[in-house]
């Protein structure tokens, strides 16, 4: 990509929030071996946690907003974990996205496109990576989607 990440959030309209600092006894990023792992980051929409359970109380579209704000957030994490240099960002390798999900709902896929296109949209072919995108019962603190990722840096 020749134009920088920071003009093409830009470009988008994109402004990445503050990376959130840990709720819990982890930290937020690792780097090792050439890979930044970022650990799981949940949805905020105007300071709020976006909440719920998809296909119970919350729609798709919601959840795929919720996926995008994930994504969103793991870019400030990169941002933070790199100085402020995302172009040190080779290539998101993977993200893992958990869905809160009701007994029966099986479009996953569909809500983790949220954050899977905003990686494309922001990274062009660097952001198009491998994915998982798993149904579960319950999110911390009640999230509606929670995802992590694995991202090939220099």
């Amino acid at each position: 990509m020749t134009q920088s990440i920071d003009d093409r959030l830009a470009e988008l309209g994109l402004t990445l929030p503050e990376a959130a600092a840990p709720v819990a006894a982890y930290v937020p990023t690792v780097i090792h071996g050439g890979l930044l792992h970022i650990s799981g980051q949940l949805p905020f929409q105007d300071g709020a946690l976006m909440t719920g359970r998809v296909g119970e109380d919350r729609e798709i579209p919601f959840a795929q907003e919720a996926a995008k704000r994930c994504a969103m957030m793991l870019l400030a994490q990169a941002r933070r974990a790199l100085d402020g240099d995302l172009s040190r960002i080779e290539r998101i390798v993977k993200l893992g996205v958990f869905v809160n999900s009701a007994p029966g709902f099986t479009d996953q896929a569909k809500v983790a496109n949220g954050a899977s296109e905003l990686m494309i949209d922001v990274l062009g072919e660097p952001g198009r990576h491998a994915r998982s995108a798993v149904g579960v019962a319950v999110l911390p603190l009640g999230a509606v989607v929670e995802i992590d990722a694995i991202i090939a840096v220099r």
